[in-house]
């Protein structure tokens, strides 16, 4: 059968650009575990002087943990990957060093607001804890206009949303443009999520990157 369409379109392509990217990696247990037996314990002595969390609370730690000898593994860790990324992105300078580090728990209820990591190029976070239900990151669509007009759809893609949920489990590390929005909906398990993030930023920035191209 002919249609209308075939007497006239000889090929047809899709061109997909500036694409939005998160990297996730998935570490080995007995790496995963021997890292977590040095950061757990951290973590429950810096909460130490601290009342527990009720519902709908949070706490977060000092932003310095990646100078802390028991997060040494974790930040070798990232910052091979991150190195890996920029030769991904074929940038020439690949020295990054890690700006800030530090840990979020979330009791049951408890969220993040949609918000970004100002003055570094990438950021992300490892995952200790994450109960059913506190087990989830949002990413929003970071195309302003693509909001101005939002028609009904039939399905919902990676094409056509303006937000993306990745499931994360313990031992999860995602990397991501530290510009990206992104936020964490409000738990609904009665076991608290436990996370570690952290910032990067191009060593020497105003040596090697800030001069003018032109």
């Amino acid at each position: 059968m002919v249609t209308t369409r075939d007497l006239w379109l000889e090929t047809s392509d899709v061109i997909p650009m500036f694409p939005t990217l998160v990297w996730r990696f998935e570490l080995k247990a007995d790496f995963r575990d021997a890292m977590d037996a040095k950061l757990v314990p951290l973590l429950g002595q810096l909460r130490r002087d601290r009342p527990a969390l009720a519902a709908g609370q949070g706490w977060q730690s000092e932003q310095t943990l990646h100078a802390r000898p028991e997060l040494q593994d974790l930040c070798a860790c990232v910052s091979h990957v991150a190195r890996s990324i920029l030769r991904f992105w074929r940038i020439g300078y690949d020295a990054l060093e890690i700006t800030g580090c530090w840990a979020t728990v979330l009791a049951e209820g408890a969220m993040h607001r949609a918000h970004t990591h100002p003055n570094n190029v990438l950021s992300g976070v490892y995952y200790l804890r994450t109960p059913p239900g506190a087990d989830t990151i949002n990413f929003h669509d970071p195309r302003i206009q693509a909001r101005v007009i939002r028609p009904p759809v039939v399905e919902l893609t990676a094409e056509n949303t303006d937000q993306v949920v990745v499931r994360v489990s313990q031992g999860t590390l995602l990397m991501f443009p530290s510009w990206l929005e992104h936020s964490v909906d409000a738990s609904t398990s009665g076991q608290e999520r436990i996370s570690i993030s952290f910032n990067l930023m191009y060593s020497a920035f105003a040596e090697h990157i800030g001069k003018p191209l032109w």
